[in-house]
């Protein structure tokens, strides 16, 4: 078995994972889920840390019999609606045609692995 690598024997999975296009993609994924996933687990434990240690804020009550931590708890609902359909919107426009295109040069065989994309 030789030590030396040969390009031929790689997979057109490989090849794709060594392209500026897939390199992309996976940074522009990244630069959009990881501050939006740093996001929504700061406003979680902000409603965790809130509910254990500020009851009297937390049972404020707002009208009727609505307290600020029922409003905290439904926002929370709120904004994983809302972070789901921000992101599938995004997907859809940003990510999604990258992908398809890659997928359909694997499957034709026409990967161009330049660094150009």
């Amino acid at each position: 078995m030789s030590d030396t690598f040969d390009e031929s024997s790689e997979t057109p999975y490989q090849q794709v994972q060594r392209s500026e296009e897939f390199q992309a993609l996976r940074r522009r994924f990244r630069r959009f889920v990881f501050p939006m996933t740093a996001l929504f687990l700061a406003w979680y434990f902000l409603y965790v840390l809130l509910a254990d240690y500020a009851h009297d804020f937390m049972s404020t009550k707002v009208w009727g019999n609505i307290t600020v931590g029922l409003l905290f708890g439904l926002g929370q609902f709120v904004s994983t609606f809302a972070i789901t359909m921000i992101y599938a919107r995004w997907a859809n426009n940003r990510q999604d045609p990258v992908a398809d295109r890659l997928r359909r040069h694997i499957e034709d065989g026409t990967l161009n692995t330049g660094e150009a994309a």
